[in-house]
């Protein structure tokens, strides 16, 4: 699945502050090394359902057994490992005899920093290649899936070096002559081994953190389909970032594979486009999704226009930013591979006749691209309207209970149909704009 930067954007799944987006929900890593797989997978998901399918078979077994996760190891463990690694070291010599005993006593009374730093990044060296034992231990269980288990046999080749008995047999009570001697020995024949076991263990890390959010978050493993014929099946699908989120029934296959959303403004139709968005993307990733079920198809990607950008520097204006945003997706359209394309009022930024005539044009359009699952919400009742009769698109809308005097409640509710609700003018005159402006300044 391929994503840019706008769709993970308008999905909030990362924000401007690196906080409180989608990846705040997943983010239950060990280690920044994790934390940094972790980013790269959410950016280039698996590219084909194969792929796909062995992720989250491991996310899968992660999920069913994480007492099996090592807690001996810590993000202090692997940064204290890259310090030591990457530290200075001008020992030509292993140390020996007088040497090493005198070398111990005097580093001990007038050299503290550099004796415990020996004697702690050693520690964290055997803390290290213990924990990656315990995983790697967990390729002899019959139920670990395949790609978990090349994953840890690849560790457990690592281990087999020559080292790894002593290194890991070292206790807080080892003399300065033993940590010295591994000191040397280690910074010369381990550093490679060591580095493509934390590799590994960052893979591992981002599998378990996916595995862990979706316990935590009681998320549901979704069903995965080939890509054709697209389908889209979700039972009580909802936002996740939202407290008391509303949950949805939806429904995507066959022929109909073009949804047209309606309704009033803050009556939760962005919302909704953004929990399929979120679902897809999560889905892909081979971890849980917020809904109880979800049956969905590969997908090459997800398309989002949202939340377009005018660009000052360049000159490029609303509305032109809007049709250059229309194009990229029209161009990925022709792939025959399905996206999801979620579409969010199209064409604000110019007058509404223009906007009917393009929006119009546009759903003309992707009639054309079967393969894919779109989304439109638009507030031009008309557009709707003029497509009504067409079967191979499927139009519902958000319920605004209007009262007689005026004020309105918004019930989150998705029915069938097209919506005819024009509130525009009654926000502004509850919020009090109509009168602030009515009254008249001092002289």
């Amino acid at each position: 699945m391929q994503n840019d930067k706008t769709t993970l954007k308008d999905l909030s799944i990362f924000t401007s502050d690196g906080s409180g987006g989608v990846f705040d929900l997943i983010d239950r890593v060990t280690t920044q090394y994790g934390r940094d797989v972790l980013r790269k997978h959410i950016h280039n998901p698996p590219g084909s359902l194969a792929q796909l399918s062995a992720t989250q078979q491991a996310v899968r077994f992660w999920a069913a057994n994480l007492h099996l996760w090592p807690s001996v190891i810590s993000n202090g463990t692997l940064v204290m490992l890259d310090k030591f690694f990457e530290s200075a070291d001008n020992v030509t010599s292993p140390p020996t005899g007088i040497t090493l005993i005198m070398s111990g006593y005097f580093q001990k009374i007038f050299n503290r920093n550099q004796y415990f730093f020996t004697q702690f990044s050693i520690s964290h060296l055997s803390d290290f290649l213990k924990g990656c034992q315990q995983l790697a231990a967990i390729a002899t269980n019959e139920n670990t899936p395949e790609l978990l288990k090349s994953e840890l046999k690849s560790m457990k080749e690592e281990l087999n070096h020559r080292l790894v008995p002593r290194v890991t047999s070292i206790t807080k009570d080892a003399k300065f002559a033993e940590l010295s001697e591994l000191n040397y020995l280690a910074r010369r024949e381990m550093k490679n081994m060591v580095y493509r076991l934390m590799a590994s263990y960052a893979r591992l890390d981002a599998w378990q953190a996916m595995a862990r959010a979706t316990n935590e978050h009681k998320w549901a493993f979704p069903e995965l389909l080939p890509e054709l014929p697209i389908c889209f099946e979700a039972t009580q699908l909802r936002h996740p970032l939202l407290q008391t989120p509303m949950p949805y029934d939806i429904g995507f296959a066959g022929n109909h594979n073009f949804l047209v959303l309606t309704g009033a403004n803050m009556s939760g139709k962005t919302t909704f486009m953004r929990a399929l968005g979120v679902g897809a993307l999560l889905a892909h990733l081979g971890m849980g999704v917020p809904a109880q079920s979800l049956r969905i198809s590969f997908m090459q990607g997800i398309i989002t226009n949202m939340h377009v950008e005018d660009n000052i520097l360049r000159g490029e204006s609303y509305f032109f930013a809007e049709v250059q945003r229309m194009k990229q997706t029209a161009e990925k359209l022709l792939q025959e591979k399905p996206h999801l394309v979620l579409m969010d009022e199209l064409f604000k930024g110019t007058n509404v006749h223009d906007a009917y005539e393009c929006t119009k044009g546009v759903m003309d359009g992707l009639m054309n691209h079967r393969n894919h699952l779109m989304l439109l919400s638009t507030h031009l009742y008309e557009v709707a309207h003029k497509f009504s009769e067409n079967s191979g698109i499927l139009f519902s809308y958000f319920v605004t209970e209007l009262a007689n005097d005026g004020s309105y409640h918004f019930t989150y509710e998705l029915k069938q149909g097209i919506s005819n609700d024009r509130i525009g003018y009654r926000i502004l005159q509850k919020e009090g704009v109509i009168a602030l402006l009515q009254k008249r300044g001092a002289v």
